[in-house]
């Protein structure tokens, strides 16, 4: 008996399929393509293409125009939007994580879950310098630097700590100069030359803890810092700052000159 062509439908294997199938298409053709984005914004390979932009709702959004296409950023909590285990980041995750277990170790999907909130971090951070927000931009190195924290500290072997911790020079050279840069916004060239100054010991910290300190003085991140503050001093006249008149003091052992400077130094952060 062959079967009746009317009657094949929903409750035959064949029906089902084609339902699923015609489903699935309908679905896609109500989706909208990025071709008048893509069309009207074309990306530049030589720049950094970053727009601050209001989503459907009004609120603020980042674009990065990539090559492939247009990447977008909250501009709030994590970059992607999403609250890992219902907390606002990934890192405060691992905070109350490491509350509960100061002893703990990530396992494979923590490290998965922070190396995706490292990159989104990445993203963002480069954005905010780009559109010159320079307090947001030290927030998320803050942030990225305390999760870098937590890796080293609760990482599951060497060799994946050292992934991450060969950035955290690089991390602090974006957050010198967004901190430096602030400061000349909001503050004084002077306060813009101590952060600058405050961030080149962070790093040389960095390579003296990894015993690379010879690498200092020729690191192409520290030569672009140095030059930096150089270019603020000429045109801004700022002279040495107390931290550097002391070190130069002690390193001519003019001791009774480095005293008073501690001294004056000493009086300035009580205030």
């Amino acid at each position: 008996m062959k079967p009746d062509p009317t009657k094949l439908g929903a409750n035959t294997p064949s029906g089902s399929s084609l339902q699923r199938k015609e489903a699935r298409q309908l679905e896609m053709s109500s989706y909208k393509g990025l071709d008048a984005i893509l069309q009207n914004w074309e990306f530049d390979p030589h720049t950094l293409c970053v727009r601050l932009v209001k989503g459907d709702d009004g609120r603020d959004v980042i674009q990065m125009r990539v090559d492939l296409g247009v990447l977008q950023m909250e501009t709030n909590g994590r970059p992607d939007g999403l609250q890992p285990s219902g907390f606002p980041t990934f890192l405060d995750a691992m905070l109350a994580v490491e509350t509960n277990d100061p002893d703990f170790v990530m396992n494979e999907e923590q490290c998965f879950e922070a190396d995706r909130e490292f990159v989104q971090f990445y993203h963002r951070r480069i954005s905010w310098l780009r559109l010159e927000h320079y307090h947001r931009a030290v927030e998320d190195a803050d942030h990225t630097l305390a999760l870098m924290d937590v890796c080293r500290d609760h990482s599951p072997e060497d060799e994946w700590t050292m992934s991450h911790e060969q950035y955290r020079p690089f991390v602090l050279f974006h957050r010198t100069q967004a901190a430096a840069l602030a400061a000349l916004d909001d503050s004084t060239a002077d306060a813009a030359v101590a952060e600058i100054n405050q961030g080149l010991e962070a790093i040389r910290a960095v390579f003296e803890e990894h015993e690379a300190v010879e690498d200092f003085e020729n690191d192409e991140m520290v030569l672009q810092l140095i030059k930096l503050r150089e270019s603020i001093r000429d045109e801004y006249a700022v002279g040495d700052s107390l931290q550097e008149r002391l070190a130069a003091a002690v390193r001519d052992e003019q001791y009774e000159l480095a005293a008073k400077l501690r001294d004056e130094l000493a009086r300035r952060q009580e205030h």
